[in-house]
C-alpha cells in the first residue's frame, strides 16, 4: 500500500520554528518592547550581571510562551494587574489604604489574601470534580488555580514596588524571607501542576497537588498574623546581591516539582491499595493509570532535579562572593546536598535498575519530608550562615 506525500508530511513532526504563528511573534514583540523599556529607564543603574538577568528573563519568557501558550495569557494578566496597581500607587504608599482597588484587590497584602482563598477553594473544587466526575467542576477548579496563581504573582510584583515606595534603599525583589518564598513556592507549584494537567489531560490529581499548596497557604497565614511576617524589611548585607534574583527562583522550581512528585507518589500508593482491596470502587477508574502516574512522577523529579542542581551551583557561586568560599558545610548547604543526593539516587535507580511503581512512589513521598526539612526545618531548628528566615 502506497502512502501519499501529503500523508507522510502529516506524520513527520514539523520543526518547532515552523509551528510558530502570528501570535507567537506578537508575544516576542511585547516581551522585547518590555525589556527595551526597562533597560532604557533603569539600565543606567544596572551592572553587567543585572543586564544579563534582564536579557535572560526576556528570552526565557518568550521561549516559555512559545512552548506553553497558556502562559502568555497568564503573563499578560499578571502584567496588566501589576501595572494597574503601580499606576494607582503613583509615588504614595499611603494610596494602598485610600484607593478601593488597591485596598481590596491589588495591594500586595490584598492580592496575596485573594491568592490564599482561591487556592483553598480550588483544592476543594478539584476534589469535588474527582468524586462527582463532573468535567465542568474540573474546569472551574483549573480556573480557580489560574486565578490564584495570577493574584499571587501580582502580589509579589506589587510588593516589589511597595518596597521601593517605603525607601529606595530598602527596595528589593520579594524572595528574601520565609513569607515571600512560601508565596513563590505556592505559585510555582501551581504553575507546574497546570502545565502537567494540560500535558496529561487529566485533572484527577489536582486536589492532591493543591493540598501541598493549601498547607503552604495555612502556614503563610499563620506566619503573617502571628508574627507580622508580611512587613517589608531591609535586606541583610549578604542578600544584597543579583544572585538572589536567580538562585531563589531556580531553587523553588525544584522544591515545587519535588512536592508535586510526592503527591503523585501518594496518589499512586492510594490507587494501588484501592485496586487491591476494592477494585470495583469508583475512585480507582477516576484516577490515572499507574503507568501515567509513574511517568508524571519521573518527569516532575527530573525537572526539579535539573533546576535544583542549577540553584545549588548558583548558590555556591553566591557563597564565594559573599563569604569567600564555595562551600562551608553550613546546615542549609549540607541539607541541600542531602536533597540533591536523594533525588540523584532516585533517578539513578530508575535509569540503571529500572525501578518503578510502589518503591519509587514511597521514595518520592519520603523525599518530600527530606525536602521540607531542608526548606523549613533548618530555619526552625538549626542556625548558620543562611539563617535569614527563622521563625
Amino acid at each position: 500500500m502506497s502512502v501519499s506525500t501529503d500523508t507522510m508530511n502529516d506524520l513527520v513532526p514539523r520543526p518547532w520554528y515552523r509551528r510558530l504563528g502570528l501570535g507567537d511573534f506578537l508575544w516576542a514583540g511585547v516581551v522585547l518592547a518590555a525589556v527595551v523599556y526597562v533597560f532604557s529607564r533603569y539600565g543606567s543603574g544596572f551592572d553587567s550581571y543585572e543586564t544579563g538577568i534582564l536579557v535572560g528573563s526576556g528570552i526565557g519568557l518568550v521561549a516559555l510562551g512559545w512552548f506553553w501558550r497558556p502562559f502568555v495569557w497568564y503573563s499578560l494578566a499578571v502584567a496588566g494587574l501589576a501595572l494597574l496597581a503601580v499606576w494607582l500607587y503613583g509615588g504614595d504608599l499611603a494610596a494602598g489604604e485610600q484607593k478601593f482597588l488597591l485596598k481590596y484587590l491589588l495591594s500586595s497584602k490584598s492580592a496575596i489574601m485573594w491568592m490564599s482563598a482561591l487556592f483553598v477553594l480550588a483544592t476543594l473544587t478539584y476534589f469535588g470534580a474527582l468524586f462527582s466526575g463532573s468535567e465542568f467542576v474540573g474546569k472551574v477548579a483549573s480556573g480557580l488555580t489560574w486565578a490564584a496563581a495570577t493574584f499571587g504573582m501580582t502580589g509579589l510584583f506589587v510588593r516589589w514596588r511597595e518596597s521601593y515606595l517605603i525607601d529606595p534603599e530598602i527596595g528589593h525583589i520579594p524572595v528574601s524571607n520565609l513569607y515571600e518564598v512560601f508565596i513563590l513556592f505556592s505559585i510555582l507549584t501551581a504553575l507546574i501542576w497546570l502545565y502537567y494537567e494540560m500535558r496529561y489531560r487529566s485533572r484527577a490529581l489536582g486536589g492532591f497537588v493543591l493540598l501541598v499548596i493549601s498547607s503552604a497557604v495555612a502556614f503563610l497565614l499563620w506566619y503573617q498574623f502571628s508574627r507580622g511576617a508580611d512587613q517589608i524589611q531591609p535586606l541583610v548585607p549578604a542578600l544584597q546581591s543579583y544572585w538572589m534574583k536567580i538562585h531563589v527562583p531556580a531553587n523553588f522550581i525544584g522544591y515545587g516539582s519535588f512536592a508535586l512528585a510526592a503527591m503523585v507518589g501518594l496518589v499512586y500508593l492510594i490507587r494501588d491499595s484501592l485496586a487491591r482491596r476494592r477494585p470495583e470502587g469508583r475512585l480507582v477508574p477516576a484516577l490515572p493509570a499507574p503507568e501515567v502516574l509513574d511517568d508524571l512522577m519521573y518527569k516532575a523529579i527530573a525537572l526539579g532535579f535539573g533546576f535544583f542542581t542549577i540553584a545549588t551551583v548558583l548558590g555556591a557561586m553566591w557563597a564565594a562572593e559573599a563569604w569567600g568560599g564555595y562551600w562551608s558545610w553550613d546546615p542549609k548547604e549540607t541539607w541541600a546536598l542531602i536533597v540533591w543526593l536523594n533525588y540523584a539516587a532516585w533517578l539513578h535507580m530508575r535509569f540503571t535498575k529500572g525501578w518503578r511503581g510502589r518503591p519509587m512512589a514511597w521514595w518520592a513521598v519520603v523525599g518530600l519530608f527530606v525536602t521540607l526539612f531542608a526548606f523549613l526545618g533548618v530555619n526552625m531548628f538549626l542556625s548558620g550562615l543562611h539563617s535569614y528566615g527563622t521563625l
